[in-house]
C-alpha cells in the first residue's frame, strides 16, 4: 500500500472517531400524540398554573382583613359629607341651642346651619337628626364633625374650611406679612366666586351700630393691637396658687387666688378681628354680633 493512502485512511478514522464523541444535535419535535411529549389540545394541561388556590398565608389574611376595614372606615366617614350645605352656614351669631338657649354643649348642623344642644340620643341634635333626616354636626367649641345618630366622629380633609371660618387661626409668619405694602393687593374669594380683600370686608349693621363698625375697623388696622389680636388664644379659667416670697406663718397653706382668663369681651374682639382679616371666608362681610352681644352686657 502507497504511503499516501494509508495516511489518508488514518486521518479518515480519526475524524470518525471524533463524530461518535460529539453528542448528537437534536432539534425538538412536536408531536401530536400527548404520550411522552407535549399534551393535545384535548388533554388538559399540567404544566400551566394550577386551579387549586395555595393555602392562605396567616399574614396576607390579615393584610386582607385590615385593607378591608380600612375601606369601610373611609366610606364610612364619607358618609352624608354630600349633604353639606357651607351657603347655608353662619358662625357669627351667638352660640346658643335654638331650643334650649343654652351655651353648654352646642352643636351646628352643617346641613341648615341651626345650632343644638349635646348629641346624645335625648339631645336636641340628635332628634332633629331623625326628624329632618340632617346627619353632619360639628362641635362648636372642639370643631370635631359628628354623624348623627350613629354617633361617630368624621375626620375628613374636605371640612376643614368649615374650621377656618369657625374658628380662624394665624400663625406670626402670616401676621408678619399683613404688614408687607404688597398685601394689600391680595384679595380672596368667597363661596360666590365674589373677590373681596382680607381686613377690608364689611361688617353688618345691626339696629344702626354703623358707628360702632367705623371704631372697630379703625383699630383693627392699627398694627400692635392687630398683630395681638390675631395671635390671641383665649385662656380658660384655671385656678392659680398664691405664691408668697416668704413662707405663711405656722405652716398654714397658701391660699387659692382666683381664677385666672382672659375677659370674654376680649375673646370676642379677638374673634371678630381674625374674621375680618380671614382669608376663607364663606361670604364677603361679618356680622359684630357676637361682639356687640358682649359689650351690652359689659355696659350694663
Amino acid at each position: 500500500m502507497p504511503p499516501t493512502r494509508a495516511i489518508s485512511e488514518d486521518a479518515q478514522s480519526r475524524e470518525d472517531a471524533t463524530r461518535t464523541l460529539e453528542p448528537p444535535t437534536k432539534k425538538a419535535r412536536l408531536s401530536a400524540e400527548p404520550a411522552g411529549g407535549l399534551p393535545s389540545a384535548d388533554q388538559p394541561s399540567n404544566l400551566g398554573p394550577s386551579n387549586e388556590e395555595p393555602p392562605p398565608d396567616e399574614d396576607e389574611w390579615k393584610d386582607e382583613v385590615l385593607a378591608e376595614l380600612e375601606d369601610d372606615g373611609n366610606r364610612r366617614s364619607d358618609l352624608y359629607l354630600d349633604t353639606v350645605n357651607r351657603m347655608t352656614l353662619d358662625f357669627d351669631f351667638e352660640k346658643l341651642c335654638s331650643v334650649s338657649l343654652s351655651n353648654i354643649n352646642v352643636y351646628g348642623c352643617l346641613v341648615c346651619g341651626k345650632y343644638f344642644q349635646g348629641r346624645g340620643k335625648s339631645s336636641y341634635a340628635y332628634a332633629h337628626s331623625i326628624h329632618e333626616d340632617h346627619h353632619v354636626f360639628i362641635n362648636l367649641e372642639t370643631q370635631k364633625v359628628y354623624v348623627l345618630p350613629d354617633g361617630y366622629e368624621v375626620h375628613d380633609p374636605s371640612l376643614d374650611d368649615i374650621s377656618a371660618v369657625l374658628s380662624p387661626m394665624f400663625t406670626k409668619s402670616q401676621v408678619d406679612a399683613l404688614s408687607l405694602p404688597s398685601y394689600v393687593h391680595r384679595h380672596s374669594y368667597d363661596l360666590s366666586s365674589k373677590a373681596y380683600y382680607p381686613g377690608f370686608v364689611g361688617l353688618n349693621n345691626i339696629k344702626r351700630n354703623d358707628y360702632l363698625n367705623v371704631i372697630i375697623h379703625a383699630l383693627v388696622h392699627v398694627p400692635p393691637l392687630r398683630d395681638y389680636l390675631l395671635l390671641f388664644k383665649p385662656s380658660k379659667p384655671t385656678a392659680t396658687v398664691a405664691t408668697p416670697s416668704e413662707p405663711p406663718a405656722g405652716g398654714k397653706k397658701a391660699k387659692r387666688g382666683p381664677p385666672v382668663t382672659s375677659s370674654e369681651l376680649l375673646n370676642r374682639f379677638a374673634a371678630l378681628a381674625k374674621k375680618l382679616w380671614n382669608p376663607r371666608l364663606f361670604k364677603s362681610q361679618v356680622s359684630p354680633h357676637e361682639f356687640l352681644q358682649e359689650v351690652t352686657r359689659s355696659s350694663a
